[in-house]
């Protein structure tokens, strides 16, 4: 006797971070928990190439996603970074409200600078964004990073010390819950 074969549907998947829809196929709703997916930010934010990871959670049979990693593609940094300018990049881990997180600022200076001004950039950027992150829940800190906000508060702080021609965080990754 043959067994019937199961079919596979397409589920909606609410993101409320960027207040849009999307489907995912699965043979049941309860199958989606815990699943990843990608979506590409980047016609959402104007040509800034970003790829967010969202963890998808179903309670009563309706899914949601929350972003668990954001991270800007390397073809976006290599076209921002000119010659005659110098980067400063950083990783460090620091804690928010509900998460620890992996962060990863990258600054762009306008002409070229010495080790010293690339060291405090470097520095101070980290100091402000872990002092930023302590009072913040990792969810707030994603959105602050989609919509510019965080990114622009600190290259005004940082301006005092040597003006930017870039100012992003490359990735975060919220590492696990607390």
């Amino acid at each position: 006797m043959a067994i019937a074969k199961r079919k596979k549907k397409f589920f909606d998947v609410n993101i409320p971070i960027i207040g849009k829809e999307t489907q995912m196929q699965g043979y049941e709703i309860a199958e989606l928990n815990n699943r990843f997916m990608k979506y590409d930010l980047t016609r959402m934010l104007k040509g800034k190439s970003v790829m967010l990871t969202l963890k998808v959670i179903v309670k009563d049979d309706k899914a949601t996603a929350t972003p668990t990693k954001l991270l800007i593609l390397p073809y976006f940094i290599r076209r921002m970074v000119r010659k005659g300018t110098n980067y400063v990049e950083d990783s460090f881990l620091t804690e928010c409200k509900d998460a620890k997180l992996k962060i990863k600022p990258f600054l762009v200076t306008r002409r070229k600078v010495s080790r010293a001004v690339r060291t405090a950039l470097r520095n101070k950027a980290k100091e402000e964004l872990i002092d930023y992150a302590k009072d913040k829940t990792s969810e707030q800190l994603f959105d602050e990073i989609i919509a510019n906000r965080l990114q622009r508060q600190l290259s005004q702080k940082l301006k005092k010390i040597y003006p930017l021609a870039l100012c992003e965080i490359r990735a975060m990754d919220a590492k696990g819950k607390i």
